[in-house]
């Protein structure tokens, strides 16, 4: 890693912490530089202003919401099954990590002042797996294996996927889940979407 690289991950990790620490708001340049042990025109030079390191930290962040890429095309009912479990397990897997919950807390906390942070998160993380989940019932639907609308059904398995266990997450009012609870949230989201869909 280069030594621009470097600073630039020391800058990213300590506006991260100062963003979660006193809020986006109330976070000065000159606080990042110091725990970065920048200073600020090399803050400035390698990430840019306040905004472009919130969204950069975000950005960071919300990438592990992006899904796999190498899943099977869903020819078929038990194929479709094996998808969308695979599907629902990496992304209760890599929302509910604990550092991504932060990044939903600070953009909820800073939207009255930051909207542009909620906007940013919303575009790289829900939309974008919405927008995966979305492709993997439209190839279903091309195959027969559903019938409906791609849109409906990527929106009515998110809801069997997540209940209401983002939100308790976020008020602290529910722990992390482990892999076996995760894979059986999958697995029972799964199997009930196909029961009412295929």
């Amino acid at each position: 890693m280069s030594t621009a690289d470097d600073a630039r991950e020391r800058i990213l990790g300590a506006a991260f912490s100062a963003f979660m620490e006193a809020g986006y708001a109330a976070t000065s340049t000159l606080e990042i530089a110091t725990r970065a042990r920048v200073s600020k025109r090399e803050l400035y030079a390698l990430v840019g202003n306040k905004q472009q390191m919130l969204e950069a930290c975000v950005r960071e962040r919300a990438t592990r919401l992006r899904t796999a890429a190498d899943l099977p095309e869903p020819r078929d009912i038990e194929t479709l099954e094996a998808v969308l479990v695979a599907f629902g397990s990496q992304l209760l897997r890599e929302v509910t990590d604990s550092t991504v919950v932060a990044v939903f807390r600070l953009a909820i906390a800073e939207a009255t002042r930051a909207p542009e942070v909620a906007r940013t998160l919303h575009v790289l993380g829900p939309q974008a797996s919405r927008a995966a989940l979305t492709r993997i019932m439209e190839a279903a639907l091309a195959h027969e294996v559903l019938t409906g609308r791609a849109p409906e059904l990527a929106e009515r398995f998110a809801g069997l996927l997540w209940g209401d266990l983002l939100i308790r997450l976020l008020l602290r009012v529910a722990d992390t889940p482990t892999p076996i609870e995760i894979d059986s949230r999958a697995r029972s989201a799964t199997s009930a979407f196909l029961q009412l869909h295929s």
